[in-house]
C-alpha cells in the first residue's frame, strides 16, 4: 500500500433510544451528549398545549446545560437538522413520538397524510447524510394494549412503523427501563 494515501475515516453515529414515560431515556440521552465531547444542538420537538405540558418544557430548559444551543422545532425536523449541520456537533432530538403526534395532530386529515409523509421521507433520507451525530429519543408506545380509538392506534403504528424504519439506520439502539440501558443494537 502506498503510504502517501491517508485514510480519514469519518465515524457518525446515529443512535435511536426508546423507553416508556418516565423511563430516564431523556438524561439517558443527555448524558450521551455530553459524553460525545461535541458541540450539542438540542432539537426540542414539544409545543405548550397547556399549562402542565409548559412547565414540563420549562424543567427540560433548566435542566440542560446553558452552553447546548437549543432549537425549538415541533414539525420541519429534517429542515432543521440539515440547516446545522456540521461536522463535530452532536444533534439530540427529545422527541420524536411529540415529533410524530404535532404532524398527525395539526391539520385537517388528508393535509396531515400529506404533510406526515413529506415530514417523515425527508427525515429518514437525511438521517444517513448527516455529517453531525445524532441521538433520537423517543417513546416506546406499542406494549401497551390497544387503545379503544382509531386515531389513537394510528399513532401507535405509526410510531411504530418510525422506529422500525430508524433502527437499520441506526448503529446503536437502547432501550430504558426504570433508568437501566438494555443495548439492542
Amino acid at each position: 500500500m502506498n503510504s502517501s494515501y491517508k485514510f480519514h475515516l469519518i465515524t457518525l453515529m446515529i443512535e435511536l433510544i426508546l423507553g416508556g414515560a418516565r423511563s430516564g431515556k431523556s438524561r439517558h440521552a443527555e448524558q450521551q451528549a455530553i459524553a460525545s465531547n461535541k458541540d450539542v444542538y438540542y432539537i426540542a420537538t414539544a409545543s405548550a398545549g397547556d399549562g402542565e405540558m409548559s412547565q414540563r418544557i420549562k424543567q427540560h430548559q433548566q435542566q440542560r446545560p446553558a452552553h447546548w444551543q437549543t432549537i425549538e422545532e415541533p414539525i420541519q425536523l429534517a429542515n432543521i437538522l440539515q440547516q446545522h449541520d456540521k461536522a463535530n456537533r452532536i444533534f439530540l432530538v427529545d422527541c420524536l413520538t411529540l415529533w410524530l403526534s404535532n404532524i398527525l395532530f395539526s391539520d385537517s386529515e388528508q393535509a396531515n397524510e400529506e404533510r406526515f409523509n413529506h415530514e417523515k421521507q425527508q427525515f429518514l433520507k437525511l438521517l444517513p447524510k448527516l455529517s453531525a451525530d445524532i441521538i433520537l429519543v423517543s417513546n416506546e408506545v406499542g406494549q401497551g394494549i390497544t387503545p379503544i380509538n382509531a386515531m389513537a392506534r394510528r399513532f401507535v403504528d405509526e410510531a411504530g412503523r418510525l422506529h422500525q424504519d430508524i433502527s437499520p439506520l441506526s448503529h446503536k439502539v437502547s432501550f430504558i427501563t426504570a433508568g437501566l440501558v438494555q443495548q439492542l443494537k
